[in-house]
């Protein structure tokens, strides 16, 4: 049997194309359902990007408080003695910062760049928050320190750079003058 056209396989003329999208905009039920449609994909997409957020852990770090415990000192005021003040200066440091500090190396360096280094710095007191601490420094053979540079003393109305280093890694620099 040879199969033979129908009514349902012709073209669609222009006019009948018009006129169906003519009564698909006019039939709000059709427009109705293509937007819940899209606004269903709309948050479906939202819903799995919080719930990849979530897995991966990065809402909860982004909700989390940040760690508020740091590590700060200001220096009250030096003191060049009591022994020998060429060889040795006293800090008063206070901690205003949150936390316990320890310090456990030093440096001191003078105006020419030459340095007295204490890389292991034993017996150093721990400085509890808002309290004032005491740290004395020694240079030269006095301390068995590594000098970098040319030897020297703390001498007066000269400028020394001391950088003090805590168990945690912060770094405290301060800038200290033997005026007498």
């Amino acid at each position: 049997m040879i199969p033979t056209l129908n009514d349902s396989c012709r073209p669609i003329s222009r006019s009948t194309s018009e006129t169906m999208f003519r009564k698909l905009v006019r039939n709000k039920k059709g427009i109705d359902s293509i937007l819940a449609t899209l606004l269903m994909v709309v948050i479906v997409v939202a819903a799995s990007v919080m719930v990849f957020v979530y897995a991966t852990g990065l809402f909860t770090a982004l909700t989390q408080p940040p760690n508020l415990q740091r590590e700060a000192l200001s220096l009250e005021f030096s003191s060049f003695g009591p022994n020998n003040p060429t060889y040795n200066v006293t800090l008063y440091l206070r901690n205003t910062g949150s936390t316990p500090i320890t310090l456990v190396s030093y440096y001191v360096k003078n105006s020419n760049s030459s340095q007295y280094a204490k890389a292991t710095w034993t017996g150093t007191p721990s400085i509890t928050p808002t309290t004032l601490g005491r740290a004395q420094l020694l240079i030269s053979s006095a301390c068995s320190c590594t000098n970098t540079g040319s030897a020297f003393t703390f001498s007066t109305g000269n400028s020394y750079t001391i950088t003090l280093l805590s168990s945690r890694g912060s770094t405290f620099s301060y800038s200290v003058v033997r005026y007498s």
